[in-house]
This record gives structure tokens, C-alpha cells and sequence, in this order.
């Protein structure tokens, strides 16, 4: 069972950056594919961006210019680069993983990102 540590989360001002970063225990961290998500107050949990195991991006049109996702297989981290940050993208972010076509799971204890108007 693969376990997800999320770091990163903070406050910031709007047009500020944060980065967040998300490491696995165990094995195979290569051949998976790696997500975050985001669960807003009273709203709930959507996708924001995920990298595939051969390291392709797929970005959620909202987040899409700003966001940059990547991964450091020796360190089995991934990382999410967030720049021009908007209050609306306050939220607790989410690790997730899968591996082939299942559904993204193991989910990590997630981040608080704060942007402040």
C-alpha cells in the first residue's frame, strides 16, 4: 500500500506562487501515474492536474498557464508549481496515485493553500 505525504500548503498573496511537493513510500513510484487535487470550502473535491508515469501533464483548464506539475522519480516526489495564484484557488490540495487506468486513490492527509486578495 502506497502511502502520499503532501508538503508545501501556506499562505500567500494574490499573484504569488507556492510550491507544493508530494512523496510515496514504497516501491514501482516510476511506473505510476501521480495527481493533485483540491477540495475548496463547501465544495467538493476536483481534479487540478496530473502527470502520467512517462511524465505527461494533463492540466484542468483552470489551472491551466499557471500550474506546472513535474516528477523526480529518484526521489519519488512530485511536484506542483503554483504562479499567479488567485483566491480561488484556496483549497486543501490532495496527492493521489493510481497505477494503469484505476481510479486515482491512496490519497495523501492533503495541504492548506491560502491566497488572500
Amino acid at each position: 500500500q502506497v502511502q502520499l505525504v503532501e508538503y508545501g500548503g501556506g499562505l500567500v498573496q494574490a499573484g504569488g506562487s507556492l510550491r507544493l511537493s508530494c512523496t510515496a513510500s514504497g516501491r514501482f513510484f516510476s511506473s505510476r501515474d501521480m495527481a493533485f487535487f483540491r477540495q475548496a470550502p463547501g465544495k467538493e473535491r476536483e481534479f487540478v492536474v496530473a502527470i502520467t508515469w512517462s511524465g505527461a501533464p494533463n492540466y484542468a483548464d483552470a489551472v491551466k498557464g499557471r500550474f506546472t506539475i513535474s516528477r523526480d522519480n529518484a526521489k519519488n516526489t512530485v511536484y506542483l508549481q503554483m504562479n499567479s495564484l488567485i483566491p480561488e484557488d484556496t483549497a486543501v490540495y490532495y496527492c493521489a496515485t493510481r497505477v494503469g487506468t484505476s481510479p486515482f486513490g491512496s490519497w495523501g492527509q492533503g495541504t492548506q493553500v491560502t491566497v488572500s486578495s
